[in-house]
């Protein structure tokens, strides 16, 4: 079994023990991959990993579309921004890195450690880091309209790796 198939089956095992129902996984991303918790559950999601939050405060539209991300050593997800979303990351296991800006000028790596919360505003450009080891990323959507709610396909992506 190889590392990348170890951290996902160790953070599913996790993911069930803590009652969680995947309703998605996606485990061929180029940066590591990701597992989607049943919206029904996002409450309890944020009660599990975002204890300093309050969902009055994050639910804008009546959806969370909660996710556990995980990203492999030395990776980097793409430079991007959303359109419908601001998104809400906290660090499960890391330390991460993460780029930021207002603009379309990537700054320098910022560390984040485990239990760092990460607030990104729409519109922000951002990119997740993968530093020395698997970082695990719990990250929640704020859909800034309710009637027309964010989904992959909002990512503008500045700047990618592989290609995309």
């Amino acid at each position: 079994m190889s590392d990348k198939e170890q951290q996902f089956q160790k953070i599913e095992e996790k993911l069930k023990e803590q009652g969680f129902k995947i309703s998605d996984q996606d485990f061929d991303r180029p940066w590591g991959g990701f597992f989607v918790i049943d919206e029904n559950q996002a409450k309890k999601f944020i009660e599990t990993y975002f204890d300093d939050v309050e969902m009055s405060e994050v639910n804008i539209s009546g959806r969370l579309s909660p996710k556990i991300l995980l990203v492999e050593p030395g990776k980097r997800l793409s430079w991007q921004y959303h359109h419908r979303r601001a998104e809400m990351w906290q660090v499960v296991e890391g330390p991460v890195g993460v780029i930021r800006s207002i603009t379309d000028e990537q700054k320098p790596v910022k560390k984040y450690n485990e239990g760092d919360l990460i607030t990104l505003k729409q519109g922000e450009r951002h990119r997740l880091v993968g530093l020395d080891d698997w970082g695990v990323i719990a990250e929640i959507w704020q859909h800034v309209y309710a009637d027309h709610p964010s989904n992959e396909k909002d990512i503008v992506r500045l700047d990618d790796d592989f290609g995309r």
